[in-house]
């Protein structure tokens, strides 16, 4: 006759467990209101090498790495002289150099060719799963990268990405370059938010260290496995590719 007398008992003992199960398998909240983005860390920068290897046989990687190098350098120092350039400009001007230097014919149509491959960057194979893993916690997504808004634009059109950000940002709204202070500045500003709720997403050893020093929580996705820069301040976490970002982002470990 104590039967069911236990049974009250062992019905709460199920639904404090199932509540229990239940409290577990729901989600973390996000460690972040927001993600800022460099442009590369989402973009395979080495999907311009097959069209310049159509230009130049035998010399695609050495090229685009070369060209690549001279983009960036020509940024940093036309943002210390404070002599700003689109960076589609400064992409064409960057061309134009390591042609000469690498001591091979430039034609205007294969001048063409080569910039327009700065419009249709392929996407890393993990790139529309972390946006989109991003966008369901409720995470905000944005870009802040030398790159022009056109080239901002196009890129993400060409790749069918451009509804998987909140917006593309462009450091070229204010003038400068990364990493500039300013252009770092600009996630807070257009975010509404505290730099504390934002995590700056790095795929230059430079760029992290520009965004921990203005401030960021800084990951450095360092797809290529190059060694940390020697300048001080480094990122807060590493990893070489987007799962251990997304990861770190949405309160895991």
């Amino acid at each position: 006759m104590t039967l069911p007398l236990r049974l009250p008992l062992m019905v709460a003992v199920v639904l404090l467990l199932a509540g229990a199960s239940a409290q577990a398998v729901q989600p973390s909240r996000p460690r972040f209101k927001a993600v800022a983005f460099d442009y590369f860390v989402l973009f395979d920068p080495n999907s311009v090498v097959p069209e310049v290897e159509k230009v130049f046989p035998g010399k695609g990687a050495e090229f685009a790495k070369a060209w690549r190098g001279k983009q960036f350098e020509y940024g940093f120092l036309r943002s210390i002289t404070s002599r700003h350039r689109d960076f589609y400009a400064v992409t064409a001007d960057a061309l134009d150099y390591t042609a000469e230097a690498m001591q091979v014919q430039l034609t205007e149509e294969a001048r063409a060719r080569l910039l327009e491959a700065y419009l249709k960057l392929e996407p890393w194979p993990d790139t529309v799963t972390a946006l989109k893993r991003l966008r369901a916690a409720g995470v905000r997504i944005i870009t802040i990268a030398n790159f022009s808004k056109k080239m901002l634009r196009a890129n993400a059109e060409h790749a069918g990405m451009a509804d998987l950000f909140d917006e593309l940002l462009s450091t070229e709204v204010n003038g400068t370059y990364k990493p500039d202070r300013a252009a770092y500045a600009l996630g807070p500003k257009h975010l509404g938010l505290p730099t504390s709720e934002i995590t700056f997403a790095a795929f230059g050893g430079w760029d992290a260290y520009g965004a921990k020093n203005f401030g960021y929580t800084t990951y450095w996705v360092n797809r290529f496995g190059l060694p940390p820069e020697r300048l001080g301040p480094g990122p807060d976490r590493t990893g070489r590719d987007l799962e251990g970002f997304v990861t770190f982002v949405l309160g895991g470990s």
